[in-house]
């Protein structure tokens, strides 16, 4: 056990495997571990270099084990596969992730603290019960159809379709009107709580500086600035605003051999739940260009020449890259207009 230097931890719900190698390579230890074995194992080993992919509980057992002095590291699931010899096992999957960690290019995932951990739940509920409410919207919207009212899309025109509903001179069978109320007051109800999560994301921002900092962003909303302050807890992993936009899927597939370069779409790769928010705010730019507004030469000059939503995901990368610089450098956003007067 002494001279164990790196270790691959493959995770579990119950049984978890584990490869140890020493200095030279040599394999050490190959065993597997119940749950509750986990941590005194660790805790018997001086410090090392400990291995994990990034999946659902990996932050959780990266500062557990980080806490015994140990050297922990994650590792994203596709950069591991890489180096999985043959078949698919757990104590092939230990060893890949033993070799992978100790590669000198490897990229490693950020451990996530408990409090951020907290403020993405927090996040991810409010997209659960929007996405429930938008399931029984259309469903309500549907089975109205059936009795020959139609109504527009949007949570607006389900408000008032469910008023018709209420109405009793409003011709339907009483069990039709049974059900469909039943599936209005559902709807009320994961309305109500959406709004007091806003509130909770809303107070958390008001309450970050740099959330407030983030803001400042046009586009940037207290939804987009709290998702920042929960997904990115280290900048400085990224080493431009081209790497914070790429880990987010906002930069285009290079499709690349034999000295000819060829760009491709969006990758779409990285935080989904992110990229979608900004794509959104900048499509909300766009759409206030429409009703007036002015925009950057750059992005009306685009619009004249590409496709709406091509022109939201090239704001939303402009966004990201000027979300990374308020980042890495501090400071809060000023126009293009505001910093030529300064210069």
């Amino acid at each position: 056990m002494q001279s164990i230097t790196t270790i691959g931890l493959d995770l579990a719900k119950s049984v978890f495997q584990i490869h140890g190698v020493d200095s030279e390579g040599v394999v050490v230890v190959r065993r597997a571990l119940r749950r509750s074995q986990v941590l005194d194992f660790f805790r018997q080993l001086p410090p090392c270099l400990i291995g994990l992919e990034a999946c659902a509980s990996s932050h959780h057992w990266a500062r557990e084990i980080a806490s015994l002095g140990h050297d922990t590291r994650m590792i994203p699931p596709v950069y591991v596969k890489a180096y999985v010899k043959r078949g698919k096992t757990d104590a092939a999957d230990a060893e890949a992730i033993c070799e992978a960690v100790t590669r000198p290019t490897m990229r490693f995932v950020p451990i996530k603290s408990v409090d951020q951990q907290a403020a993405g739940m927090l996040l991810r509920t409010r997209d659960l019960l929007i996405r429930q409410r938008s399931q029984l919207a259309n469903a309500f919207r549907a089975q109205m159809s059936e009795l020959g009212v139609v109504t527009a899309l949007g949570m607006v025109s389900v408000a008032k379709l469910a008023d018709k509903v209420r109405d009793p001179s409003l011709s339907m069978p009483a069990i039709a009107r049974y059900a469909l109320l039943e599936m209005t007051e559902q709807i009320d109800m994961l309305t109500s709580r959406i709004e007091r999560l806003d509130e909770q994301i809303l107070a958390g921002v008001k309450a970050d500086e740099t959330a407030r900092r983030l803001i400042s962003i046009p586009g940037v909303g207290p939804l987009i600035a709290a998702t920042v302050r929960a997904s990115v807890n280290d900048i400085s992993a990224f080493k431009s605003g081209r790497d914070f936009s790429a880990w987010m899927g906002l930069t285009p597939r290079l499709l690349s051999s034999g000295g000819k370069e060829k760009l491709g779409s969006i990758s779409k790769q990285g935080n989904r739940q992110l990229r979608t928010l900004l794509v959104v705010g900048a499509s909300s730019i766009i759409k206030q260009a429409k009703r007036g507004s002015k925009l950057p030469e750059w992005l009306a000059s685009l619009m004249t020449r590409k496709p709406y939503k091509l022109v939201a995901v090239a704001l939303a990368n402009k966004m990201a890259r000027i979300i990374w610089a308020l980042l890495a450098k501090g400071g809060v956003y000023r126009p293009p207009a505001q910093m030529a007067a300064v210069i």
